[in-house]
């Protein structure tokens, strides 16, 4: 499988306190790859550095070849990277507006507003409600559909899970396969590691933000998550 994404070496800083340790890993086109690991851990930070919100070395995160990090997040947009944000981070406005920000600085795809409304029908209801009358779940649908507005080859999702009732988590989590049924790239940043490991090819967990384990979601055992995940 050829590697869309390859992080090699990546250390992250806030200031003075380094939050990234090494890291490597990749992503293969059409893969999905989960990110484990608990509160603290580097999960978001390693996906805000993809994202380009945290400055790296250029030659730390590769994307279809290309040296990318530290390029600004409009023009990794174009490049087809998008970020779902933890908290979801949408504008007051109405939630089709939210949906139509998503297109406007993205690439030309198979997503339009059409295809959201496909995939979440109650998205379309409520289109001329603003988005902080939606419940947590729709809120969610509306931040992963803005993501895909922008046509991506590579979607990252940091938390999807984060705060939503078990059944909209399942919802959200069923409708995994019809996102990237066009050969979409997917990295799920997530604490529920059942829940991740099932929607996975290959697992890497984050603790203290160094990569204490890779392997495939499939044969991972819980005693080496468990290790992974608390350093034991």
């Amino acid at each position: 499988m050829r590697d869309l994404l390859a992080i090699s070496q990546l250390d992250a800083f806030y200031g003075d306190f380094q939050a990234l340790f090494n890291v490597s890993l990749r992503v293969g086109e059409g893969e999905v790859v989960a990110i484990v690991g608990s509160n603290g851990a580097g999960k978001s930070t390693l996906l805000k550095c993809i994202a380009g919100q945290i400055a790296t070395r250029s030659d730390a995160i590769s994307f279809d070849g290309a040296p990318i990090g530290g390029e600004r997040t409009h023009l990794l947009l174009r490049r087809g990277i998008s970020l779902v944000p933890e908290g979801r981070r949408l504008f007051p406005s109405l939630s089709e507006e939210n949906l139509l920000i998503g297109g406007e600085h993205g690439r030309k795809g198979p997503w339009t507003l059409t295809r959201v409304y496909d995939l979440f029908p109650v998205l379309k209801e409520r289109r001329n409600q603003r988005s902080t009358s939606l419940s947590g779940g729709q809120q969610q649908m509306v931040a992963i559909g803005r993501a895909l507005m922008s046509n991506p080859r590579l979607l990252l999702c940091d938390e999807i899970s984060l705060g939503l009732a078990p059944i909209i988590v399942r919802e959200i989590y069923e409708r995994l396969p019809q996102i990237i049924g066009d050969g979409m790239s997917l990295v799920i940043v997530e604490q529920d590691i059942v829940q991740a490991l099932a929607a996975s090819r290959r697992v890497y967990c984050l603790q203290e933000g160094r990569v204490t384990l890779e392997g495939a979601s499939a044969t991972v055992s819980r005693e080496q998550i468990a290790a992974a995940y608390f350093g034991v």
